[in-house]
């Protein structure tokens, strides 16, 4: 499989239908290249064509990071949109596993020069073949279900570096409990990402803002970290956001 081919693989995965035209830009090429590329993926079966634009044939049996990505995925690309703008050619940040930081790692694309470490293989392998990014994988044991890595190589990859932005995520956002995550490890690989940073993203789709009550709370965020979703949360967020002095971007 040529490189463009698994680039096109991955764009179409993060967002079930892509243009020929969205495509030709991402990737720098025509549309006709596109085209061609596209054309035996489509005898393949690996994606379909429909009205000029390429469209995935993932179902809900793919693996299960695959499978999340494709919730709420209109919501997470305008989070990515979101966050890429912020953002800048040059920049280092810090980027941790999940289905909303793979969308914005396929938005990131369009910049160059970045330093990214990031213990998601989806994320590293995104981002590495761009021009002049440096990326650092921190991890070598992996879970199987997500490709990411908790192990003790991690955690010192991340002790290592400094970087401008984190980019964080959660499972949930209580009003009360505030960030909250499934696993214990995901709470300490988070807590490991804000230390080195200047500045904290958290990147949360509207439907995780909700009181569904996990046990493993995330730090706090910090003052002046931002949060980004796809829509003003709800009055029963004010205090919260208020404590914690958190700006917030929405759609």
């Amino acid at each position: 499989m040529s490189k463009y081919e698994q680039d096109i693989r991955n764009a179409v995965s993060l967002r079930g239908s892509v243009s020929v035209s969205e495509l030709a830009a991402l990737l720098n090429v025509s549309d006709q290249t596109i085209r061609r590329i596209v054309k035996p993926m489509v005898d393949r079966g690996d994606v379909e064509k429909v009205h000029g634009a390429i469209v995935s044939t993932q179902t809900l049996a793919d693996p299960p990071f695959l499978a999340r990505m494709n919730r709420n995925k209109q919501a997470k690309i305008a989070i990515a949109n979101i966050v890429a703008g912020m953002i800048k050619p040059g920049d280092s940040i810090a980027i941790n596993t999940g289905s909303t930081s793979a969308f914005v790692a396929q938005a990131l694309r369009q910049h160059h020069d970045l330093t990214v470490i990031t213990n998601s293989t989806f994320i590293a392998s995104t981002l590495a073949m761009v021009s002049g990014n440096r990326v650092y994988m921190a991890g070598s044991q992996l879970r199987n279900h997500d490709g990411a890595a908790f192990d003790r190589s991690a955690f010192e990859t991340i002790a290592a570096h400094h970087t401008k932005w984190a980019l964080l995520s959660a499972s949930s956002v209580h009003p009360e409990r505030g960030f909250l995550v499934q696993e214990q490890c995901e709470a300490d690989m988070c807590a490991a990402l804000m230390k080195i940073a200047d500045r904290h993203i958290w990147a949360v789709d509207a439907s995780k803002l909700t009181d569904k009550h996990l046990q493993i709370r995330l730090p706090a965020p910090i003052a002046g970290s931002t949060l980004a979703t796809d829509a003003q949360p709800a009055p029963a967020y004010d205090r919260i956001l208020s404590r914690t002095s958190i700006a917030v971007t929405a759609l």
